[in-house]
């Protein structure tokens, strides 16, 4: 990594009495953005060494909170660097000429490095960072084009293989991540691999032959596991994922599961789920390549599901502008029914949903006095920042951020000015949101059992009952069962997307009416109690769906939601710091899986 730590902040801050006035001046304060941030990347690459470490030693309480430092690790620094600045000039650097020309300086600082872009928008949030109070949009861009393609050796295992994975192959795949400590059998995983790989070459793809096999160097590693992420290319250039999913026993690293079908990949590497710690640097190559074996996620959620979660806004952003443009379309209500807490937007074919919180909730909102907008930002922030099970959606949270007014339908636009003024102004051709959330475009669940085929909607009402089941292993508890706040994504999975009656499963107090007899006419003791009070025979009540049929069947498979017992045993594991366990891959793709 090539720092320039030509100023140090003490010296910085003795000379803050000329700042503004000399050249020197602005590259100095460019120079010290800079210097916080490579601190920031130069951590940011060591808690990723250190997961790597943590996979290898079994210490998997550390691996989840280098996991939770990692992501909070982007904001602090900032956040932090823009506070001191703010203070030390509390006037000076309110002027936006002067920020123009200390970015031009620090361009050409960062300019000639691989992760100038990612330099780019940590500058970028800094100076969003220090005009946040005020409406005072700074561009989601780089403002830079650089070469930042690098060789496939530097970044990728190859190798030619004929129609046929063989054994040595995989041997050599799975020394791609370099552990420190050996695998259990490395030549029984090798054989096991590559006969089922063969397996399903045949299976999925009968007619075409595996013409080669790419793999990522480095691993990617989360929670317990690690996988080694690579891809079949076939005679006819098509690809298909080949990620090999690794666990670590006390008596070695050994392969788990080989998952081939682009639908497991999609729902392994979803934001739904928490970031990987990935041990290879070249990140936009390795978000090209991710993007590659799984086309249906857009590019820049490929970069946020790697850790950089700060890059992939920007491109998120920009793709959202480049459909605008090329479709020629504007933004419009989004389906459904609408929020009581926010409203929600998008463009026809959009791959986003977006939203922002009203200056107060609809005469639907249930919940009591209202907490206010930054409480209501503050849960979606927290959404971002734990495991989300794969039952949650992420959200990317903008601030000062500006978009075209011809985007706006007129209808929209006009809620927008008056529902949620607090957040939306108009401003000549332009329209400046405080706050903007994006997410990825669900089907809320009761629009997709009124559209969909009855299969389809079985297969939905199930995965509803999977969603609540893997947000509660999370300690994470929706208040507010109603169907309306869940979405069915890619794959008919099923995902919670509206978190303003979020709360820690741990402080619900589990509680039941069947103890009564019928005819009791006097106030149940729990009516008494502070706090949140959950009835679970209530929970298919809440939900409200409407056909009795997907009623029924929710209860023959989830039978369970409805008894005190199941969640006050997912509460007692919770309460002593144990984790709920959470199936990431169908048991189907396990090696040792028997039918």
């Amino acid at each position: 990594m090539n720092l320039i730590l030509g100023v140090t902040e003490s010296s910085f801050f003795r000379r803050k009495d000329q700042l503004g006035s000399t050249l020197e001046s602005t590259a100095s304060v460019a120079e010290l953005v800079l210097s916080e941030f490579d601190k920031f990347y130069l951590e940011f690459q060591q808690l990723t060494a250190a997961a790597k470490s943590a996979f290898e030693k079994r210490e998997y309480q550390i691996s989840l909170r280098i996991s939770e430092q990692k992501l909070a690790l982007y904001s602090t620094s900032m956040y932090s660097l823009s506070e001191r600045l703010s203070n030390s000039f509390p006037v000076t650097l309110q002027e936006s000429s002067l920020w123009d020309a200390i970015e031009s300086d620090y361009q050409k600082f960062v300019s000639v490095r691989y992760e100038a872009d990612l330099g780019i928008a940590y500058f970028h949030s800094v100076r969003r960072a220090i005009f946040r109070s005020e409406w005072n949009p700074v561009a989601y861009s780089f403002g830079i084009s650089v070469d930042r393609r690098a060789a496939d050796s530097d970044y990728l295992f190859c190798a030619v293989i004929g129609g046929v994975m063989t054994h040595e192959v995989v041997v050599d795949i799975l020394s791609v991540p370099r552990f420190s400590v050996p695998y259990r059998d490395t030549e029984a995983d090798a054989a096991n691999v590559a006969n089922r790989v063969s397996e399903e070459l045949q299976r999925l793809h009968p007619e075409q032959a595996a013409h080669s096999v790419e793999v990522i160097k480095g691993g990617f590693y989360r929670n317990r596991g690690v996988y080694i992420v690579g891809r079949i290319v076939l005679t006819n250039n098509a690809v298909i994922p080949l990620i090999l999913a690794l666990l670590n026993s006390e008596d070695g690293i050994y392969v788990d599961a080989v998952l081939t079908k682009e639908s497991t990949a999609h729902n392994l590497f979803s934001t739904t789920r928490a970031n990987f710690n990935v041990t290879n640097d070249k990140y936009h190559e390795v978000s090209e390549f991710l993007y590659n074996i799984m086309p249906n996620r857009p590019l820049g959620l490929h970069y946020s599901t790697i850790g950089f979660n700060h890059f992939g806004k920007v491109a998120v952003m920009d793709e959202l502008k480049s459909e605008l443009v090329s479709l020629d379309v504007s933004f419009s209500r989004a389906i459904g029914y609408p929020g009581t807490v926010a409203i929600g937007f998008h463009s026809p074919d959009s791959t986003y949903n977006l939203k922002v919180i009203r200056n107060k909730p609809t005469a639907q909102y249930k919940w009591g006095e209202f907490e206010g907008l930054d409480r209501v930002l503050a849960k979606y922030s927290q959404v971002h920042d734990i495991n989300r099970t794969g039952s949650m959606l992420d959200n990317i949270i903008y601030y000062n951020v500006k978009l075209e007014r011809k985007w706006f339908d007129d209808e929209l636009l006009r809620e927008l000015l008056y529902e949620a003024s607090e957040t939306v102004t108009e401003q000549g051709n332009s329209i400046v949101f405080k706050h903007l959330i994006v997410q990825r475009r669900m089907t809320p669940l009761p629009v997709y059992l009124e559209t969909a085929s009855p299969e389809d909607c079985e297969v939905a009402v199930v995965n509803l009952g999977y969603c609540i089941k893997n947000n509660t292993a999370a300690n994470i508890f929706n208040r507010d069962l109603d169907a309306r706040n869940y979405g069915v994504g890619g794959f008919m999975r099923v995902y919670l997307f509206d978190y303003d009656a979020l709360t820690a499963f741990t402080e619900v107090k589990i509680r039941s009416n069947r103890d009564r007899y019928d005819g009791e006419e006097d106030i149940p003791d729990w009516v008494f109690e502070d706090g949140e009070v959950f009835l679970p025979e209530e929970i298919e009540w809440g939900l409200r769906i409407p056909s009795r049929r997907l009623r029924q069947l929710f209860r023959k498979v989830h039978g369970d939601l409805l008894r005190v017992d199941y969640w006050e045993q997912i509460q007692e594991q919770l309460q002593k710091g144990r984790v709920p366990s959470v199936r990431v891959y169908p048991e189907r793709d396990q090696l040792h899986w028997k039918c």
